[in-house]
């Protein structure tokens, strides 16, 4: 008898991959990219109305 802790396959052999999972690896060089271009424009709009 398996534990009940233990994950049942009925008989596929994949797990369906997370969005938020596959995502998750490439915050480190993506997060910094989009505050950059952030702080540019909000600068750029700053200047334009001033």
């Amino acid at each position: 008898m398996s534990s009940p802790n233990e994950p049942r396959h009925h008989g596929h052999d994949f797990e369906p991959q997370d969005a938020v999972e596959s995502v998750v690896p490439a915050m480190p060089i993506v997060l910094p990219m989009v505050g950059a271009a952030l702080m540019f424009l909000l600068a750029f709009i700053a200047v334009y109305l001033a």
